[in-house]
């Protein structure tokens, strides 16, 4: 079994989804008390948020690239950055290490082609879906990409922040989220990728009637399948 490398805490809230699902996969796939071979740091998020709050991404990279350095010295054979908006650093930290890093949104294309999904509505925070680091590797796959319209991207964005990064779900914001996926549904939205690994808090497949793919449980399965293979 290959050791994972997390680089969590952004926020801690989904970092634990991470553990649990990758140990659960572990446990499923070997049975008996086998468990995970798990490297995590926890960062911050206090600090990494401010630092893309004032665009200082470069000091993100650096911030993100040092940790996954560490964690590659400690014997991990792949980096997980367990948030989707970080990977707007993901090629500086591939750049400092030799190990792969396992990129969330490369993972999340390969799921909704295997399921069928060519045109995907996007949520996440302001970053993941307006700018073109996350949404260019879907594009890449030929995958279409559609995001929320006006004042929702501000809605969608700080609850993100404000609420779920907290451990906060208000059942107002639910209804204003299954709004906005109800409006992207209407545009032609096969599917709706949960661009944020927070999101999974707040939506869940009975709320709905598209198919929702969970970033955080793709990401984590895709690692658990490299761990895992021969």
């Amino acid at each position: 079994m290959k050791t994972i490398g997390l680089i969590g805490g952004m926020s801690w809230e989904s970092t634990i989804t991470y553990y649990q699902l990758i140990n659960e996969g572990v446990k499923d796939a070997l049975g008996g008390l086998h468990s995970a071979k798990i490297l995590l740091y926890s960062v911050d998020f206090f600090e990494v948020e401010a630092l893309m709050s004032s665009g200082e991404w470069d000091k993100a990279a650096d911030l993100l690239g040092g940790v996954a350095a560490r964690l590659e010295s400690a014997g991990a054979d792949m980096i997980l950055i367990c948030t989707n908006t970080l990977h707007k650093v993901a090629p500086q930290v591939q750049a400092r290490i030799r190990v792969p890093l396992v990129h969330i949104a490369e993972a999340a294309a390969e799921r909704l082609l295997e399921q069928g999904v060519t045109r995907v509505g996007l949520l996440g925070t302001k970053y993941t879906m307006t700018q073109e680091f996350y949404r260019d590797k879907l594009v890449e796959r030929g995958i279409e990409v559609l995001i929320p319209e006006g004042d929702d991207i501000d809605l969608v964005n700080r609850v993100i922040f404000e609420e779920l990064c907290l451990g906060v779900v208000k059942e107002e914001s639910r209804a204003e989220y299954l709004r906005v996926i109800e409006s992207l549904q209407q545009r032609g939205a096969q599917g709706i990728l949960l661009g944020c690994t927070e999101l999974g808090l707040i939506v869940s497949d009975k709320d709905v009637t598209l198919p929702l793919f969970d970033t955080t449980e793709i990401h984590a399965k895709k690692a658990l399948s490299l761990a895992l293979e021969a």
